[in-house]
């Protein structure tokens, strides 16, 4: 019987293609680990029962403070207030009598009856040797209120100005001496209903004055009349072709009635001139 040929031998493996330290094994998986259960949540609690036990507190204490401070004032004795800085007011024991009671003001005394009448009687009488003036624009002694207006260098201002300041009216009245120098009154009446339109119109008039393009000067205070001053232009006024034109002015308010004179002329002007007009006027009013 023949003998089967040898089986070739596997060839060996190179010792280099093995690992040296082989790996530990995985360990086997573990399961999934069970999520930890929420933690229990606290019950809210109710805070109206507290806030309202609070709140009654409080109510209590209030009112029982109030009580007792009550009764610890009230049986106490009374304070006497103290005495009053004013003198003590006295009264007349009886009224007076018709014979004791002071006589009411006479027509001439009371000057507010002096003005309510005929406004044209308080004006300067014409002086003797004058004339009235060739262009004046008032009416039998009246001078209308656009016309008024018409003096100044504004007029549709001054119109509206004294329009709505309650103006009532204006009494005018001027003569000429001589060819070149004339003279102008007004009086300017308010009703004052109200503020003290009169006092203003004065005071506003006055506030310009010493501009160098008016007098250029603070004038002199009227003595006898408390707000009023006059006024000689520092400077006349100078125009090409025509002569040099000096002027002068007396502003001054008593009660509703607003005064203005000017004195123009083509000479100087001395303060007595002006001075002597305003005095005599305000003693008019």
């Amino acid at each position: 019987m023949s003998t089967p040929p040898p089986t070739p031998a596997e060839p060996p493996v190179p010792a280099q293609t093995l690992p040296a330290v082989l790996p530990p094994p995985l360990p086997p998986e573990a399961p999934p680990a069970t999520p930890p259960a929420p933690p229990a949540q606290e019950r809210p609690r109710r805070r109206g029962r507290t806030a309202l036990l609070l709140a009654c507190a409080a109510l209590l204490g209030a009112v029982g403070g109030l009580a007792g401070g009550y009764t610890v004032q009230a049986d106490r004795a009374p304070t006497p207030l103290p005495p009053l800085s004013q003198a003590k007011l006295s009264y007349p024991q009886k009224p007076l009598s018709e014979d004791e009671a002071p006589e009411p003001l006479t027509a001439g005394e009371d000057r507010r009856v002096r003005t309510d009448g005929d406004l044209r009687k308080l004006l300067l009488d014409r002086p003797k040797g004058t004339r009235e003036p060739e262009l004046s624009p008032d009416i039998d002694g009246w001078l209308s209120p656009s016309a008024y207006a018409r003096e100044f260098e504004n007029p549709g201002y001054m119109f509206t100005r004294l329009t709505g300041g309650d103006l009532r009216r204006v009494a005018s009245t001027g003569w000429q001496r001589d060819r070149y120098r004339m003279v102008n009154v007004n009086l300017v009446q308010f009703r004052e209903e109200k503020s003290r339109s009169a006092l203003e119109h004065a005071q506003g008039q006055q506030d310009y004055m010493s501009d160098e393009d008016h007098a250029g000067n603070d004038g002199t205070a009227l003595k006898g009349s408390g707000n009023g001053r006059y006024y000689v232009f520092d400077e006349p006024r100078r125009k090409a072709g025509y002569l040099p034109m000096y002027r002068a002015r007396a502003i001054a308010q008593r009660g509703d009635i607003m005064m203005d004179i000017w004195i123009y002329d083509t000479k100087p002007i001395a303060k007595r001139d002006i001075r002597s007009l305003a005095e005599r006027q305000l003693g008019q009013l």
